[in-house]
């Protein structure tokens, strides 16, 4: 039996290591866009308790990404290239709703993750983080990030997706960043929206059977009521934010939903349950897009952290499969890779490539 939302066997080539995993929504997307992970790395105890309860296969190493080096990455005889390093790297750092200290920020681990890429050498990198970091404030962040990526022979762009566009019931817009050797990136597109806020699966219709299940008379009433996407989930970090949808301004928004986001619910509504209704860990699950068979472990509070800081699995699906098709048309899974001299050896097509190549950082 296929694990939960193991939708297709993963392509040869198309290994991975993640970075900051959570509670596995980016891995989920990857998995399913055809990447097979060779190791995942994760501080928290409930995350890893997460990632293993719902891949027991997985590699999942419990340790924090800057204590650990690219030989521990790589599993005992598996040599093998890295196509992808992913990371969800902590928002708190660029945060709107933080102090946005940046780099001065000691959770700030874009550099931990920059280190394992040179050391890893992979075919891409991919990282994902709030919109934040996309600010003017942080101009000169995100083009110091492009120059140490250019001087490992990257090509990089940065993007605003928003959940919504991919038919997550959500609008949580996120920053990405690829970054891939340029004769990948050449065939990079970003992906195309498949939906939008007007068209996108509402908070009603992916919720309604949820709020039905205890037999709450209003379930049919409130998921007609509430026929529109949701507002941004907000997980909060370790130092600040609790079993709650967020700011005075993100529980107003949950409201006009008919959701009571000053807490979280332990079941769905029972009989008799008054407007407005609160979530469960477990509803807010999907509507970050995970599938309904996707365990979320740890007490109300950690479980409710995972989920409201996740990576939307559908999002991470989109733009995995761009990376895997741009990896795949240019047949970078047949040689090794030096910024300093492009392709060593035949490609796919059986032509050699020799000689430098460089291209500058994109900014989206």
């Amino acid at each position: 039996m296929n694990p939960p939302g193991d939708s297709r066997h993963p392509l040869p080539d198309l290994t991975c290591v993640e970075i900051c995993t959570g509670a596995g929504g980016q891995a989920l997307g990857l998995e399913r866009a055809g990447f097979e992970h060779r190791a995942l790395v994760e501080l928290d105890d409930d995350a890893v308790r997460t990632l293993r309860t719902n891949r027991p296969r997985w590699n999942v190493l419990h340790t924090d990404v800057r204590s650990i080096s690219a030989t521990d990455l790589r599993p005992s005889g598996q040599e093998q290239e890295i196509a992808l390093v992913a990371a969800g790297v902590p928002c708190p750092p660029f945060s709107l709703a933080g102090q946005q200290l940046g780099a001065a920020d000691e959770r700030d681990l874009f550099p931990a993750v920059l280190a394992l890429a040179a050391d890893l050498n992979p075919k891409a990198v991919l990282i994902e983080n709030v919109k934040g970091i996309l600010q003017a404030k942080f101009a000169s962040y995100r083009a110091a990030v492009i120059q140490q990526l250019k001087d490992l022979g990257y090509a990089t762009s940065w993007r605003l997706l928003r959940a919504c566009d991919f038919g997550v019931p959500q609008l949580r817009p996120r920053a990405v960043l690829v970054a891939m050797r340029p004769p990948s990136f050449t065939q990079f597109i970003w992906p195309t929206p498949t939906a939008c806020p007007n068209t996108a699966p509402s908070v009603g219709s992916v919720l309604y059977q949820s709020m039905a299940s205890q037999g709450w008379e209003l379930a049919r009433e409130w998921a007609d009521s509430a026929a529109v996407i949701a507002p941004t989930l907000c997980g909060g970090s370790r130092r600040h934010g609790g079993a709650d949808l967020g700011p005075s301004r993100a529980r107003q928004a949950w409201a006009e939903l008919g959701i009571n986001g000053s807490s979280v619910a332990d079941t769905p509504p029972l009989p008799g349950t008054p407007l407005p209704v609160r979530l469960t860990v477990a509803q807010m699950a999907l509507l970050q897009g995970f599938p309904p068979d996707w365990a979320i472990t740890g007490r109300k509070t950690a479980a409710y952290r995972q989920v409201g800081n996740a990576f939307p699995p559908p999002v991470a699906t989109a733009v995995g499969r761009s990376i895997a098709t741009a990896l795949i048309q240019t047949g970078s899974g047949t040689g090794p890779w030096s910024p300093q001299t492009g392709w060593l050896g035949t490609s796919a097509s059986g032509s050699n490539r020799h000689g430098p190549l460089t291209s500058p950082g994109v900014m989206a």
